[in-house]
């Protein structure tokens, strides 16, 4: 005599947490990733801020708090067009998330270029990494967190072309990380004392 009882199905092992996220769940892997290495760099940065804090703040009063602000509004509305992009597609309009997502990139160009003018004014100053070890990190921490500017443009232009609302939810998280770093950033680099 056999078994006839049904055969259950195996259990999906999906993404356990991360499966409630939106966008693909490697994307939060990554994220979170980088959330670690920028709070281990920032860590660092603090450990070494209180060894010197008079070095620390006198090499900062060459930095532009207000550069860095406006920085800051433009990377952030940068992220409030990724929203409405994400907000557009989940409503089904492509048009309109696609032109969300262009002027998300537009903005994030500014934020280059306004950095890349900040780093040459320093550089004509000869202020370089070799200045200060707190210019070690002002070019370390910002460069790296660039670096991520860039790649994120690079994601939205690739689903701006591959519009769908798992691959525009996949881009607006990395890009809202970029923001929460710089929002981390701004106020450690520029404004501490």
């Amino acid at each position: 005599m056999t078994d006839a009882s049904p055969a259950r199905p195996l259990p999906n092992p999906g993404w356990g947490p991360l499966s409630a996220l939106p966008g693909n769940p490697l994307m939060w892997v990554l994220i979170l990733s980088e959330v670690v290495v920028f709070t281990a760099f920032f860590a660092l940065y603090a450990w070494q801020r209180a060894g010197d804090v008079a070095g620390f703040n006198a090499a900062q009063q060459n930095l532009d708090p207000l550069m860095g602000g406006l920085n800051t509004l433009v990377l952030l509305t940068s992220g409030l067009c990724v929203a409405l992009a994400v907000e557009a597609i989940s409503a089904g309009g492509r048009r309109r998330a696609r032109q969300w997502l262009a002027a998300s990139m537009g903005l994030g160009v500014l934020f280059c270029v306004i950095k890349l003018v900040e780093y040459a004014g320093k550089f004509s100053a000869g202020i370089t990494p070799e200045t200060h070890l707190f210019f070690g990190y002002y070019y370390g921490l910002t460069a790296f967190h660039f670096a991520h500017v860039l790649f994120g443009l690079g994601l939205l232009a690739l689903v701006s072309w591959r519009t769908s609302t798992e691959n525009v939810e996949t881009a607006a998280a990395f890009w809202h990380m970029v923001d929460l770093i710089w929002i981390l950033l701004y106020p450690l680099v520029y404004l501490l004392r």
